[in-house]
């Protein structure tokens, strides 16, 4: 590679060597040796960018298009892999009924959002809370951010765990593993966090993310390619599937997975705000475009991901898409790139989503504090470790994602932002009798019928014991 300037930090003149700019690393997702190569290059230099230009343009001054990447990558993560198993348990048809419906749902919850921190001038979730419900409402949504996104970071990382093994293994040409500590999950994690997620979890800002982000989107989109690529031809097989599955629903006990898997899939409420704060010139109108932009380009990924991996695989499909691929031909070329690319994508989402858990313990734990390193650092750590723990104890990812989008996902997408429509908005602007507090009350009163309709069946779906063991690892 040639050398390349940092002619956009006035401070500095240091000679980068051998690393291209970022915008060049993201199309050279062609093997896995340069993919690694360029994640590192990409790595150090948002590393050497932030600490040599301390008073970054970030502030406040983000662009749209890093934020659409910031948003865009909170958005896709390792829910990308749990969409064919929700659509081998519901059918074509009815998946993608589900999948438009929630989101135009998330498009209105960040609207609703959007809507009342621009009323109070704050740009903090936690604060909206507070300001809606007092002390007990900030509490209630920081606890809420925390917990969903350890529950997202945690299904990353368990992607990690299950796939970086299996990767290294086809490096090796191996068909079994050796039962070497760097053929151990647990410790790659461990490895991984330390090495990448947590030096970017460092970061001051998350406009800094926007370069990681654009190349994570990048990976994901060679993972669309790939499992395109599986089904041929792909047109004529979507057609056939039309006419001989699609129709019907297959209506099992493992349907109660389904919705839970689809609001997790979408939910990008926590980082909506935080990202507001960074962008430049910010408006409602052009954070609302960010996130109409982002959610729409995640749902058309979705769409055709979910449906060439469900042609592939069909009923057999697993609760970890690329746990079913492996089965096909773990040396495989292809399967191999499409390996390392996820499980770039996904650590490189890891950091994007700590952020707001961060804030969120700072506003609950050190309101009105300016910012500190010390506290900064801590607090990451201490959340990474908190994550790592999670992985190496939780057995299987469908718990993670059933579980988190049954409970908190709906709290994020349609209860608090509905409630703090309802309580922020003053009744002198819009009546409680008025059609917009009227359609926040439904949305609302939706979120509540979710999350009960989805630990019912979650729950039932666990006393009978039925199929536990699909998508295990």
């Amino acid at each position: 590679f040639p050398p390349v300037h940092l002619s956009t930090c006035p401070r500095s003149s240091v000679l980068l060597s051998p690393c291209p700019p970022a915008s060049s690393l993201l199309p050279s997702v062609i093997c896995p040796p340069c993919l690694l190569s360029s994640v590192i290059c990409l790595l150090s230099s948002v590393l050497l960018s932030s600490v040599l230009c301390p008073r970054s343009s970030f502030e406040g001054n983000t662009s749209i298009g890093m934020s659409v990447f910031n948003l865009s990558n909170a958005i896709m993560g390792s829910g990308i892999l749990g969409l064919s198993y929700a659509m081998s348990n519901t059918g074509i048809v009815l998946f993608l009924i589900l999948l438009t419906c929630i989101a135009c749902l998330s498009c209105y919850s960040v609207h609703l959002l959007l809507r009342s921190a621009g009323v109070v001038g704050i740009r903090a979730y936690e604060q909206l809370g507070l300001r809606a419900f007092g002390q007990p409402g900030k509490i209630i949504a920081a606890v809420i951010i925390t917990l969903h996104n350890i529950g997202a970071m945690s299904s990353y990382l368990f992607i990690v765990k299950s796939e970086l093994p299996l990767v290294i293994q086809a490096f090796l040409g191996q068909t079994s593993s050796s039962g070497d500590w760097f053929m151990n999950g647990n410790y790659l994690i461990i490895i991984v966090t330390v090495c990448v997620i947590l030096p970017l979890a460092l970061m001051k800002h998350l406009g800094y993310l926007g370069y990681t982000s654009g190349f994570s989107l990048s990976c994901m989109v060679f993972f669309l390619s790939a499992v395109s690529l599986w089904v041929l031809p792909p047109w004529i097989t979507l057609w056939l599937l039309f006419r001989d599955r699609g129709i019907h629903c297959v209506l099992v006990a493992t349907t109660a997975y389904t919705i839970p898997i689809l609001a997790f899939a979408f939910v990008c409420h926590p980082e909506v705000l935080p990202i507001y704060t960074e962008l430049s010139n910010p408006t409602k109108r052009r954070m609302q475009n960010i996130g109409n932009v982002s959610i729409l380009g995640m749902f058309i990924m979705y769409s055709f991901t979910a449906t060439f991996g469900y042609l592939t695989f069909y009923e057999n499909t697993e609760a970890e898409l690329l746990h079913t691929y492996s089965k096909v031909d773990p040396l495989d070329t292809l399967i191999l790139c499409v390996r390392l690319a996820v499980l770039v994508a996904v650590t490189l989402t890891v950091p994007v989503v700590l952020f707001p858990i961060r804030r969120a313990l700072l506003q609950l734990l050190f309101p009105g504090k300016a910012f500190h390193w010390l506290r900064h650092i801590a607090i990451a750590m201490c959340l990474l470790f908190v994550v790592n723990l999670l992985v190496i104890l939780v057995p299987n990812i469908r718990d993670i994602f059933g579980i988190t989008g049954a409970t908190t996902a709906p709290s994020l997408i349609f209860i608090l932002p509905g409630l703090f429509y309802i309580r922020i908005i003053p009744t002198d602007q819009e009546p409680m009798n008025s059609r917009p507090k009227i359609q926040a009350a439904c949305f609302t009163a939706l979120g509540f019928i979710f999350m009960l309709m989805s630990t019912t069946f979650i729950g039932l779906d666990w006393m009978s014991g039925e199929k536990r063991n699909l998508g295990g690892h």
